[in-house]
């Protein structure tokens, strides 16, 4: 199938940026950051726990989500494999940061909050910030929304969230981390002061809203664990190695440059199962054992950022 020339025209096609929700910048020419007590790094760990609904397809129109439902209905092989997360995989990973002594900042579906608020309790509980994570992984935001749907989506997630944990709720990631071109403006007018979605710095980034600023901030694509385990087919030692890797190049640039985020994915229902929680534990270790390391949430990280900007 050949794309139609109207694919490539858009307002903002012209040299630099398609868009103008931020300048162009080299992280290398950027102020040098620095983090209570000279860390070197800010480590935020990001438990996503979603719900991934049985008949998550039946509008022929929705959009086809990776490691969806993908068999035909009822899938309980793969629903029953997310439904893991709730159930198991996400008491692994409470387990194992209360070890470590970390926080976290929680990506959480609203659907899940509805239906286990039990878990918003332990969230709560351990002084952990929860971050929007659209209603549940089915509503995926996109260009092709009619005209209110995606508010709809946004503004009745973060009611629920808000609601059931009392938090401000401040930080979002889209399912799928997708997003039309209104999605930021969106985001500013209901009191979100971060995304996930723009992988675009290994510093927050401050983008344009029509409501104010919304900051985009590091959420280390290449390194998430569904992709990772899923999309590479990475081993465990290799998986382990990869996050190793990535903090050690910006646990290094941060000596001389100033300081960097290292952000890890959890989804509980791939990094909390039995065989996964060691190689994120060994990772986790080794980067506990570097000095200058700030365990640390987003929206801590962001407060700090923000006079030095």
């Amino acid at each position: 199938m050949t794309l139609p020339h109207s694919y490539l025209e858009y307002p903002l096609r012209r040299p630099g940026m398609d868009h103008d929700r931020y300048p162009y910048a080299s992280l290398f020419k950027r102020k040098p950051v620095k983090w209570p007590n000279n860390a070197r790094v800010a480590l935020v760990v990001v438990p996503v726990v979603e719900w991934y609904p049985l008949n998550m397809y039946e509008n022929p129109a929705a959009t086809k989500v990776p490691g969806g439902m993908d068999r035909p209905y009822p899938d309980y092989w793969n629903y029953t494999m997310r439904d893991y997360g709730t159930r198991v995989g996400i008491y692994r990973i409470f387990k194992m940061l209360d070890q470590l002594g970390m926080p976290a900042s929680v990506a959480m579906n609203a659907s899940v909050g509805q239906r286990h608020p039990f878990l918003v309790k332990e969230v709560n509980r351990r002084g952990w910030e929860l971050i929007a994570h659209g209603q549940d992984a089915s509503k995926v935001q996109h260009g092709g929304l009619k005209a209110g749907e995606e508010e709809t989506l946004i503004s009745e997630s973060l009611a629920t969230l808000r609601k059931v944990s009392g938090q401000p709720v401040t930080g979002w990631l889209s399912p799928l981390q997708s997003e039309s071109t209104a999605t930021i403006d969106l985001l500013s007018k209901h009191g979100v002061q971060y995304t996930l979605d723009w992988n675009v710095d290994d510093l927050p980034v401050k983008m344009r809203g029509d409501s104010g600023a919304v900051y985009g901030m590091p959420y280390a694509l290449d390194v998430n664990d569904r992709l990772s385990v899923l999309d590479f087919n990475l081993s465990n030692d290799a998986y382990t190695e990869q996050l190793v890797d990535a903090f050690t190049t910006l646990w290094t640039e941060a000596e001389h440059s100033g300081g960097r985020m290292v952000t890890i994915a959890a989804h509980s229902w791939m990094s909390g199962q039995a065989n996964r929680i060691g190689a994120l534990r060994r990772a986790l270790d080794i980067m506990k054992s570097h000095s200058g390391v700030w365990a640390t949430t987003y929206a801590e990280a962001l407060k700090a950022y923000k006079p030095q900007e």
